[in-house]
């Protein structure tokens, strides 16, 4: 079955992604058809062509905003059985396929494509000011949001370690703010720095927010960092290696639906793409999608 492959152009450090991407289909006589995305919006709409051609299986070339757009293209259509999401990594972004332990390198991904191992994936929903949104990985209320723009600023040639960057130059204009987390029957409150609601295990240029999610197990987990600012330079380094569960700073919760009251000016990020503002509610769709593996 062919693969509908969209590509994101300007993935890569040299902006070399299509190009690689139709050599290591072709070496790997991968029957494919590529298209080039023009803008955000677009993906979408070529999402929408490869359905209309028969298409259930979709490939993301790019980092994990590149997966969150495809991945809200193929949610905005109903489907008999769960489409299939590859993603080929391109972007320096690239986290949600570590939690699989899969490779980093576009390369190396394509071979994958020619085997039929999928895993039925959850994904989350927003929902905010903002409309609704859908998510692959996870979603960050905060300093973590606040950072992406700082992110995106630095030179793609410092890799993953941007988003380490990003954030510490961040955090020194950043307040934190009381919020209320409700998740089930609890709800945590205070000042807060940060809130997370992860499907995947790895973000932020690879670090291991949260070890112990399952993106098959029909639920996220939640995270509440606790403020001052001061409290980062204790849990941060910890948050790398994924050691920072145990800290007092960090309130953790697993469930099917949360509701993130936070400051309305508060950014809200999903995927590493910034999406709104304010408030948002979360739930869990089962069973959404295959991952291919």
């Amino acid at each position: 079955m062919t693969w509908w492959v969209i590509v994101n152009p300007a993935a890569g450090r040299r902006g070399d992604a299509l190009r690689r991407t139709r050599h290591s289909l072709d070496a790997r006589h991968i029957p494919h058809t590529v298209r080039l995305s023009e803008s955000p919006d677009h993906v979408a709409s070529l999402v929408t062509e490869g359905r209309e051609a028969g298409s259930t299986r979709f490939v993301a070339v790019g980092g994990d905003g590149t997966a969150h757009l495809v991945l809200n293209g193929l949610m905005a259509h109903q489907w008999e059985a769960p489409p299939t999401l590859a993603i080929l990594p391109a972007g320096s972004g690239s986290d949600f396929i570590k939690t699989f332990g899969l490779p980093r390198h576009l390369e190396d991904m394509t071979d994958h494509l020619a085997t039929d191992d999928v895993y039925r994936c959850d994904v989350i929903v927003l929902e905010g000011t903002f409309g609704r949104r859908y998510v692959l990985n996870a979603a960050n209320a905060g300093i973590g949001a606040a950072s992406i723009p700082m992110t995106n600023r630095l030179p793609r040639v410092l890799g993953s370690s941007r988003y380490a960057i990003a954030f510490w130059l961040t955090l020194a204009g950043f307040m934190p703010a009381t919020t209320e987390v409700t998740v089930g029957d609890r709800t945590i409150s205070g000042s807060t720095l940060n809130v997370v609601v992860a499907n995947g295990q790895y973000f932020g240029g690879g670090m291991n927010v949260a070890p112990k999610a399952a993106p098959g197990d029909g639920k996220f987990e939640v995270q509440v960092f606790a403020g001052p600012r001061r409290k980062a330079f204790r849990v941060m380094p910890r948050v790398i290696r994924g050691s920072h569960l145990g800290c007092r700073e960090v309130s953790r919760v697993v469930g099917v639906a949360a509701d993130l009251q936070v400051p309305e000016q508060w950014p809200i990020e999903a995927d590493g793409e910034l999406i709104g503002r304010g408030p948002v509610r979360a739930s869990i769709v089962p069973e959404a999608i295959d991952f291919k593996i």
